[in-house]
């Protein structure tokens, strides 16, 4: 049995229908599970039993994993995430989990720059002491999340940034579910690190470019320094404090540290990963 916790969030949904296409069946938890099911297309919902999970319950989460034999561990980026994936990790040990998967970050290390990349790192840190089989996915920034930049660029043709022309690389987070279900169903797979890029890495100023290009009208890319990309990003975003100086990090990392794609996703799927172009136009509508 394999359970998919976050199973309502981006990576967890993505890993989901690709364990489906494969024919997989899983056990996915959630806060809301009748939510959950409705959002699940007809092949998916075929293969998955849902089930409620509360993160911050011990009792929950042993109720929940009873029975599985691998974790897909998954949550969302937020004040509680450390606490409650080692919640997970605890109640996994106690129930026999025998495999853990867990969604990571880049750059998770104890004095990394982004607050949460340190937390990933907290959790690696008891993965690795738990005696678990771990596996680590550390997917880059998702494609999906470029979603955020559509008002703006539809509003007034600009992309706000503080990267200069640094390069970020962007994964496709249907292509973390396509990796994340081969490591599930390839027991050879299992026990590694797995960094996850697409396959190229681009400036906000290409990324502006791109979307000129796609849209016939001029997009550019306004530089700001970082406090006052924060700063327009709870004003004119409307983003949490935190979530702002999240992203205002993970932008000054791609500087401090270079960004390039590799090759580890083909190598673990066979294929090469979506590219930003289909990306964009795939949702260009959302920046018209």
């Amino acid at each position: 049995m394999i359970v998919v916790m976050g199973a309502a969030g981006a990576t967890g949904g993505a890993t989901l229908r690709s364990l489906a296409a494969l024919g997989v069946p899983t056990r996915a938890l959630s806060r809301d599970p009748a939510r959950l099911s409705a959002e699940l297309d007809d092949r998916t919902l075929a293969r998955t039993e849902t089930r409620p999970v509360d993160a911050a319950d011990p009792d929950s989460l042993r109720a929940a994993f009873r029975g599985a034999h691998q974790l897909f561990l998954t949550m969302a980026n937020g004040p509680h995430q450390v606490r409650h994936e080692l919640n997970a990790v605890d109640a996994a040990v106690d129930c026999g989990v025998e495999h853990i998967i867990k969604i990571s970050a880049p750059a998770a290390e104890p004095d990394s720059l982004v607050k949460v990349s340190r937390g990933h790192h907290e959790i690696e840190a008891r993965l690795r002491s738990s005696g678990i089989l771990t596996t680590v996915l550390r997917p880059y920034a998702f494609m999906q999340k470029l979603l955020l930049l559509a008002p703006g660029i539809a509003a007034a043709g600009v992309v706000h940034g503080a990267t200069g022309q640094a390069r970020c690389n962007y994964v496709d987070v249907r292509d973390i579910g396509d990796a994340a279900a081969e490591v599930l169903t390839r027991p050879e797979l299992a026990g590694a690190t797995y960094p996850l890029t697409g396959g190229r890495a681009y400036s906000h100023p290409e990324l502006a470019e791109l979307l000129g290009e796609l849209l016939g009208r001029p997009v550019r890319y306004l530089h700001l320094a970082p406090a006052e990309l924060h700063a327009h990003l709870v004003a004119r975003a409307g983003m949490p404090d935190w979530l702002a100086a999240h992203v205002v990090e993970i932008q000054q990392l791609a500087i401090v540290r270079k960004e390039s794609p590799d090759g580890v996703f083909t190598r673990l799927t066979g294929r090469t990963p979506r590219t930003l172009e289909a990306f964009f136009a795939e949702h260009l509508h959302h920046f018209r």
